[in-house]
């Protein structure tokens, strides 16, 4: 549902913040234009329910149904899903509200336009999850989903601009395919076994799933919390990343099979989180006169640019990477 919602607001998120009003296709309307009001609004509910429908189909109809229920996922994945619901609605505001201001909204209803659909998008999969019986509705999701929102809302609200920019980066690790055996049986596995259960095999799976070649990005732009007038260079920006490494489960990296066997990784690949010090280029910011390169700039800055990073993590361990995406 991600994935289809962002490619419908990168569609028409022309970036009205960033560039100046205009009559061209890909610039903002000086007024509300009724027919880019009606095109982004019935394009929005059509993928939005097309969304719904397809998430639906496809993952929760093969699972159990239960009465709606709340569930305490706190402390899961070294919290990387925590920061991943605050790195979706924040995107989710962002390109949305380029999307609004697009069809020459004003920006008071366009920041409550950009709050509104991106809490609808989320609280939908967290209403979907509250009657699976294998999850439920999470209130530090929620509290996760609003913290993305009030992230945007309050940086245009207050500066009329984003200097601190959520991103993400994606890598694929390399999982270690030596055979690990059962502690109640001679059954056995791998950590390249499990990862493939837990996140799939496919690119876009992986992308999608994979905590542990994940990170999100806290791009923060120096330029933009100065007074000068001519920055040296202005579209540089200083990033933050929160990653996490040897997540082969929720809580812990002990499971059991279908089978039964009972499999534990806890010793041999000890979970541990990650830091990370880059670079990054706020895409918005770099001079264009094209209208259209200015949208396509915008609409893909929710990417972490890969640069070089230096990396701490709990293992105590510090590691330069000359290029880290």
């Amino acid at each position: 549902m991600h994935t289809i919602a962002q490619v419908l607001l990168w569609l028409f998120a022309a970036q009205a913040q960033e560039g100046p009003a205009g009559s061209g296709f890909w610039q903002p309307a000086d007024s509300l234009d009724r027919k880019r009001l009606f095109m982004a609004g019935g394009a929005g509910l059509l993928c939005y329910g097309a969304a719904t429908t397809t998430l639906h189909y496809a993952w929760y109809r093969e699972h159990e149904r239960s009465r709606f229920h709340t569930f305490n996922d706190w402390g899961h994945w070294a919290h990387m899903d925590k920061w991943g619901h605050l790195f979706a609605n924040y995107t989710y505001s962002y390109l949305t509200y380029g999307a609004a201001r697009w069809t020459g909204m004003e920006r008071g209803p366009a920041l409550a336009t950009a709050a509104g659909v991106s809490m609808l998008l989320q609280t939908t999969v967290e209403l979907m999850d509250g009657f699976s019986a294998g999850w439920g509705y999470s209130w530090p999701d929620m509290a996760f989903n609003l913290a993305g929102t009030a992230l945007f809302a309050g940086q245009e609200w207050l500066w009329h601009e984003q200097r601190i920019r959520v991103k993400v980066s994606n890598h694929f690790p390399t999982y270690d395919s030596r055979p690990i055996f059962a502690r109640n049986s001679t059954a056995s596995s791998s950590a390249a076994q499990r990862a493939r259960e837990l996140y799939g095999r496919s690119l876009p799976e992986r992308l999608l799933k994979d905590y542990n070649g994940t990170t999100i990005w806290f791009s923060a732009n120096p330029a933009s919390f100065r007074r000068s007038k001519r920055p040296l260079l202005p579209w540089l920006n200083l990033a933050v990343g929160l990653g996490a490494g040897n997540l082969y489960g929720a809580r812990s990296n002990h499971w059991v099979s279908p089978g039964g066997a009972q499999y534990s990784l806890q010793a041999s690949h000890p979970r541990y989180r990650q830091f990370y010090l880059s670079l990054d280029v706020d895409l918005s910011r770099i001079p264009t006169r094209s209208g259209f390169l200015r949208f396509l700039l915008g609409a893909l800055n929710w990417i972490k640019v890969p640069a070089p990073a230096l990396e701490y993590n709990t293992r105590g361990q510090w590691r330069f990477h000359p290029v880290f995406w």
